[in-house]
């Protein structure tokens, strides 16, 4: 069942702290109590339980996850040619950070797409190449260090070189991922917001983390208005949002009512907040995934979870009035790619326990969406 967060008229000035948060809903506060009563949300807590205690309170906003990935996930076709599944490509890796891009594009792979482009650094390039023979590496990025000394005009020079190279291929792509791996540098930063600026032209969906999200909080206007835009903030990046666009600190008690907020306020982009259940919002619905994943938080997951979105929205959108469902393409890719993580971790941490590493989780991404969408 779609539950619909509506404004409040109260919502009048998203200035004030004391006006930015939505009138909550009692429903929902009788239903977090009854949490809380039964002991709360805990990772430790075993999925049939986590399961009872959803049933028991009556979240109705749960996503049904599974019947998402079985609707838009494409069927093995032997008459469709190489691309026809996904060409993905992630914008991202410098000196410091190899490992983010090469999880987000090798996701994206075993997930299924059938290309997977990464755009980074010429530092990056040979480590992330040295990773996967998979993966398309395009080593075109430059940080200040590699141009320092250079006139004003020179630098513009290798801006354009870079933006145009980027053009070639934009059109090829379904979707892009901005922000794995990025880093600060503030040269790559802008080049990289031009970019996105062009994939915004082109039509293309941009799916945003890490670093592009200190990139977007910082210049909002880059997704401002765009539909096919899709932020997935964790709790630290989330707040930062918050207290960028609405002037207010984050308040658990009216969480999807505040996401839907923020989402509407920047114009109607997808917003997937991580956490213990991932809240899901594009200024219209609200939705939530609370599939049991895993206690393990080793770094990378998010890089798993920003490929994988980038997939399943590149097939909802393929889809396109084909579904079912009523709910934006970028909603679907952002519900999909959160639970199929969740399972995948919660698979590798029955294998691995303590031990668990991003590495291990993407192995399981393939046996997780077998389980729900079987290739034959």
């Amino acid at each position: 069942m779609l539950i619909r967060y509506g404004v409040s008229t109260g919502f009048a000035s998203l200035g004030s702290v004391k006006n930015c948060m939505l009138a909550s809903s009692a429903v929902f506060r009788r239903q977090q109590f009854l949490i809380r009563s039964l002991g709360g949300y805990s990772d430790h807590i075993e999925p049939r339980r986590m399961q009872d205690i959803r049933s028991m309170s009556g979240t109705t906003f749960e996503a049904d996850a599974e019947n998402v990935m079985r609707e838009i996930t494409p069927v093995l076709d032997p008459s469709k040619h190489k691309g026809q599944a996904g060409k993905i490509a992630v914008i991202g890796g410098c000196r410091e950070y190899t490992g983010a891009p090469y999880f987000a594009a090798i996701s994206a792979l075993k997930i299924g797409a059938d290309l997977s482009h990464v755009f980074c650094t010429k530092d990056a390039a040979p480590v992330i190449k040295s990773y996967s023979p998979e993966l398309i590496v395009h080593p075109i990025l430059e940080e200040s260090y590699n141009i320092s000394g250079l006139e004003d005009e020179e630098r513009r020079r290798i801006s354009s070189k870079i933006l145009a190279e980027v053009d070639k291929w934009m059109e090829r792509f379904d979707c892009l991922v901005v922000g794995p791996g990025l880093g600060r540098d503030p040269y790559l930063l802008e080049c990289v917001s031009e970019i996105m600026k062009h994939a915004r032209q082109s039509n293309v969906p941009i799916v945003i983390d890490g670093d592009g999200l200190f990139l977007v909080t910082n210049s909002i206007d880059l997704v401002s208005g765009y539909p096919l835009a899709v932020l997935t903030p964790n709790v630290n990046e989330y707040k930062r949002l918050v207290q960028k666009v609405l002037n207010c600190e984050v308040n658990d008690r009216d969480a999807p009512e505040l996401l839907q907020s923020l989402a509407k306020q920047i114009g109607g982009v997808t917003i997937l907040q991580k956490g213990k259940s991932d809240l899901i919002s594009d200024g219209e619905i609200a939705k939530s995934v609370s599939i049991y994943s895993s206690p393990r938080r080793c770094g990378g997951q998010g890089d798993i979870l920003s490929g994988s979105v980038a997939v399943f929205l590149s097939w909802a959108r393929a889809k396109g009035k084909a579904t079912t469902s009523q709910m934006n393409p970028t909603v679907l890719g952002c519900i999909a790619g959160s639970a199929l993580l969740r399972k995948a971790a919660s698979l590798a941490f029955k294998d691995k326990k303590r031990s668990t590493l991003t590495t291990d989780i993407i192995e399981c991404l393939g046996r997780s969406l077998e389980d729900i969408c079987p290739a034959c």
